[in-house]
Order: structure tokens, then sequence, then C-alpha cells
């Protein structure tokens, strides 16, 4: 009997943990819950069913400006290594 105690023990402690992402799922919910992907809402609904976004909550991208700039956007996949700039 303390034998199977003890195994019982051990198999609550092996048991892997869900994190908290999988705890509760569209399946595991009531009906009609929806969980989305963890991104906020930029808006608000109305009663009439419309939907108002409301421009405080938009992201806004500060992007300097690059007029001038000797480097391109792109990275070449066979990139070398010059010896003059390589890391100590």
């Amino acid at each position: 009997m303390a034998l199977g105690l003890l195994l019982g023990l051990g198999r609550a402690f092996r048991r892997k943990r869900t994190s908290s992402l999988d705890i509760l799922t569209s399946k595991r919910s009531p009906r009609g819950y929806y969980k989305g992907k963890n991104c906020k809402p930029t808006g608000f609904n109305t009663r009439k069913g419309g939907y108002v976004v409301v421009p405080e909550k938009l992201p806004n991208y500060v992007v300097p400006d690059l007029t001038g700039f000797k480097l391109k956007p792109y990275v070449s996949q066979c990139a070398r290594e010059d010896a003059t700039t390589s890391a100590k």
C-alpha cells in the first residue's frame, strides 16, 4: 500500500505543466467563446453593431528620414566577410 502511494506521488510530480495559453481553448470553453491572438483592440463596438476606431489606439511607427543614406535595405545571401571589418 505504501508503494502505491509513493508511485502516485511520483506521477503527480512528473506531470507536465501546461502553459497559461494552453489552459483555455475554444474547445474547453463555453459556446461562443473567442480567445483571439493576444492583440489589442483598436476601437470599440457601438450599440447598433458598428465599430468605432480610436486613433489613439492605432500603432504609430516613427521612421527616420533616410534620404542620402549610403546603405541599402537589401542584404545578399552570399555576403562575404572583409578582413578590415572582422570582429575581434
